[in-house]
């Protein structure tokens, strides 16, 4: 058999694509090296937009009904500055989410599933199957100790910012920024904060409410820190919050913390080229951004999307027609995700600008304009929606 497409990876990105494509009418292989249900590391948090494409896909009934609380509420703090809102909304999606991944994931492989899609996990990809005429053609798989082929007229990598089709590829990194920041961070029972975050020059502090009444606590350092806060995380990661946002701190005091410490100083900010002949790239895999601002998982659900989108109608069977669908993806992704690319690298740099400080406290005057920068930041607007004649004034 062979299958209009083999994507490999089965986590934000891949799970949806598949979801989005079998519904199509198409013949999808997911597979995934992890067994499922599976935790990753993840900020967990989406953003408006993507919880409205779960919301439209069918999927958000099942993360509310998993216990996934509502965010209906986001805070920023910094230089003295207090900004609240009542969370961005856009559409149906009335608040936000942070469902832990090894649910969040598992809802949209089911999901994809019962679309038409087949599943397989524990099958790790090792080698690239290539036609005649030099195109990707499917993917050979490890799955215990069998080696199986599935042939594909395309092959989707959702695999991460590490991905092992983009290096059977040879895929190249076409725009890429220095690591910026590191992160540690863990869950918190005990803690009633809501969602937000706290800023100061070297610091950022986020606060995450998940599942079964517990928080994210994650302490953001700059990357020539990371050296000496992955000798002693605990320590580095204290000090960051007591400094930046004390008043954290002292619940952090007398909470449960369930989790051992995470954290990473790889968090790398490129664009891949993604697409080739029979062959593309959706989620990490294609572009990778600092954690910071918790983009990650909002940006696969509209990869996912795009991707579906502009295959839409096109038989698989026809290449020139794919690799013309592909090409529109990869332009049409990269312009979609440039402005909160550039707006995450500045903020990774952990050193508030003299602009942005005069923006934030003109904003902070205005419950009006407050809701708006949050829409901003959460990707419900765009800058030229937020930069009108009253912010101008007041700047």
């Amino acid at each position: 058999m062979t299958y209009d497409a083999v994507i490999v990876g089965a986590r934000c990105a891949g799970a949806a694509t598949a979801l989005l494509l079998a519904r199509q009418g198409r013949r999808v292989l997911l597979v995934d090296k992890a067994t499922f249900p599976s935790d990753t590391m993840s900020t967990l948090y989406i953003h408006p937009p993507g919880v409205l494409r779960l919301e439209q896909w069918g999927v958000l009934d099942d993360v509310v009904a998993s216990g996934c609380p509502p965010l209906d509420t986001i805070s920023h703090e910094i230089d003295g500055l207090r900004l609240t809102s009542a969370a961005p909304t856009m559409g149906a999606a009335t608040a936000a989410y942070a469902p832990r991944r090894y649910i969040l994931d598992e809802l949209l492989v089911r999901a994809a599933v019962a679309a038409g899609a087949e599943f397989a996990d524990g099958a790790r990809v090792q080698e690239l199957v290539t036609g005649d005429d030099g195109r990707a053609a499917g993917v050979r798989m490890r799955t215990g100790t069998a080696t199986t082929t599935a042939r594909a007229r395309l092959v989707v990598g959702a695999d991460g910012m590490r991905s092992k089709v983009a290096e059977l590829v040879d895929a190249p990194v076409v725009r890429s920024a220095p690591v910026a920041s590191c992160v540690y961070y863990t869950y918190w029972h005990g803690v009633r904060t809501g969602f937000g975050a706290h800023e100061r020059v070297g610091r950022w502090i986020a606060r995450i409410p998940t599942h079964d009444d517990l928080t994210i606590v994650a302490a953001y350092l700059p990357q020539a820190e990371f050296a000496q806060a992955r000798r002693d995380p605990e320590a580095a990661y204290r000090a960051a919050v007591e400094s930046t946002a004390p008043g954290l701190y002292e619940q952090l005091l007398s909470a449960e913390r369930v989790d051992r410490w995470r954290g990473t100083g790889d968090q790398r900010n490129f664009f891949r080229r993604a697409h080739g002949p029979g062959w593309a790239l959706v989620g990490d895999a294609a572009h990778h951004l600092d954690s910071i601002t918790a983009r990650g998982i909002t940006n696969a659900l509209i990869q996912a999307e795009q991707f579906a989108d502009c295959l839409s109608g096109v038989d698989t069977g026809d290449a020139p027609a794919v690799d013309k669908a592909l090409a529109h993806f990869d332009t049409t992704m990269t312009a979609t995700l440039d402005e909160p690319y550039l707006s995450t690298l500045e903020l990774a740099n952990l050193h508030p600008t003299k602009a942005r400080m005069r923006m934030l406290h003109a904003v902070s005057e205005s419950p009006e304009l407050t809701s708006r920068y949050f829409a901003l930041v959460s990707g419900v607007i765009r800058m030229r929606e937020f930069v009108t004649a009253d912010v101008v004034d007041l700047l």
